[in-house]
């Protein structure tokens, strides 16, 4: 008798980023380590790679205690958004245990029947004015709750919340036209006008968001036909005491409209205080514990109620929030294995190699990479910047281009590399694995870097400027 074939299980998300870290250990042995110098940047006055400055140093080859040490130097390194992840599903659970935002959630749900696929381009359009602007991107992952429970209400799954929500930021993070953080930052280092460039990016942007609507819509209709084809119909199974029944929603009383209003209010506040004041993890933290034990409050939760609550909440995202620190790790090996910089020295001399026809896609490809390595925006520009610039230059191409090469490098993979603490937060807080996710995301992924080239192509045949 013939033994059947076992099907391949996807390893566990932790075993996973283990082997990326063992991986990367592996590498500090093969690839020589090297650093650039760092000097101000006088036009945005960052900390910048000088190009001219690579220079071979003495290996620091990782350890087989390193490699261990790395996991909770990784946690270290990575604290504030793992506490963040923490605060904001704790305090989070305080504001849903009151009810109110189900049931509002619930009324538009109801106002929403038989137009629910409008829902997702909507979402997804609101989300990419934040990500183009200000660059959200972190500041997303608090209405990651909301986009799970509003695609629950109307038939679909955590898998179109939490993209509807996280997805709409990456079309704008990805087209940038207005983002300081990223284009600004890197128009600045290549002496560029601020946001020059902006009517193709526009276009970019267009385009990103009807693909990415149509991909999340075709799935959304997929699974609304038949709930099984899921790829987290199991988790669905598991959460279907927590999905609102329409049927029985309840009506809407004097208190839920004060918590919904100070929801609303406490949200607008974020928007405010990250787009004015330049908030981060610290205060959105504090702003979501008082938004979460006003609304306790306002409910008529007794404080030991609302502890409860906080706990149960910030139990149920212990394995994403402990990933996003597992994840750090491999960023970890890299630094104190002197490597990073080899990496970024290493791809930027194979494109100077390639033909101009075909550089300004490779260009991208390398940035595409190292965002891998360096997931941070502005951290990115600093490293690759003063390189591909002068670099553009040699090569007869723009310096604009070079800039889109990076927007695009900085921004597709963000939504697929284990190495991206916000990604690893909105999957804790949607509770979706990380292979589920890959599942699902990884044909767009494919999309956006084909988009990305032929636009990568028509920068290069426009002469895409001012210079």
């Amino acid at each position: 008798m013939e033994k059947q074939k076992k099907k391949f299980v996807m390893p566990h998300t932790y075993v996973i980023l283990i082997a990326v870290i063992i991986l990367m250990a592996i590498c500090t042995y093969i690839i020589p380590a090297g650093e650039y110098a760092r000097v101000e940047d006088p036009n945005t006055g960052r900390m910048v790679v000088d190009p001219d400055s690579f220079a071979s140093v003495d290996a620091n080859p990782t350890k087989p205690f390193d490699l261990v040490k790395s996991i909770p130097q990784g946690m270290d390194a990575a604290c504030s958004i793992v506490f963040f992840i923490f605060i904001v599903g704790g305090s989070f659970n305080i504001i849903m245990s009151t009810g109110a935002i189900e049931r509002g959630i619930g009324k538009v749900a109801i106002a929403s029947r038989g137009k629910e696929k409008l829902l997702i381009p909507l979402v997804v359009f609101i989300f990419s004015i934040g990500g183009a602007t200000f660059g959200m991107s972190e500041e997303a992952i608090a209405f990651i709750p909301i986009g799970v429970a509003l695609a629950r209400a109307v038939g679909y799954d955590a898998m179109v919340g939490c993209a509807i929500v996280s997805l709409g930021a990456a079309v704008g993070f990805n087209s940038a036209w207005m983002n300081p953080f990223t284009v600004g930052v890197a128009q600045g280092i290549a002496e560029l006008p601020t946001f020059s460039g902006i009517e193709l990016r526009l276009v970019i942007w267009a385009v990103s968001l009807v693909v990415t609507s149509l991909y999340i819509m075709r799935y959304a209709s997929k699974i609304k036909k038949n709930p099984e084809l899921s790829i987290v119909a199991d988790i669905e199974l598991q959460e279907k005491d927590n999905k609102i029944d329409l049927d029985n929603l309840g009506k809407m009383s004097a208190k839920d409209s004060l918590v919904l209003l100070a929801f609303v209010i406490g949200m607008l506040i974020l928007v405010y205080g990250v787009f004015t004041y330049g908030w981060y993890f610290t205060e959105i933290c504090a702003l979501f514990i008082t938004m979460g034990v006003v609304c306790g409050l306002i409910a008529g939760r007794g404080p030991s109620t609302m502890a409860g609550d906080f706990i149960a909440g910030a139990k149920d995202i212990v394995f994403g929030a402990l990933v996003v620190g597992i994840a750090r790790a491999v960023l970890v090996v890299m630094e104190n294995g002197l490597i990073i910089d080899s990496v970024v020295h290493g791809l930027a001399s194979v494109v100077s190699l390639l033909p101009k026809s075909i550089a300004a896609i490779g260009m991208m490809i390398v940035q595409v990479l190292i965002n891998f390595f360096i997931p941070s925006g502005s951290g990115q520009a600093a490293v690759t910047m003063p390189i591909m610039a002068p670099l553009a230059d040699i090569l007869g191409m723009t310096r604009q281009t070079a800039v889109l090469a990076f927007q695009f490098g900085d921004g597709f993979t963000n939504s697929i590399i284990p190495t991206s603490a916000t990604l690893m937060a909105n999957l804790s807080i949607a509770k979706i694995s990380y292979d589920r996710w890959v599942k699902f995301v990884a044909p767009l992924i494919g999309i956006w870097v084909v988009m990305g080239m032929a636009f990568m192509v028509i920068a290069t045949v426009i002469n895409y400027g001012p210079f």
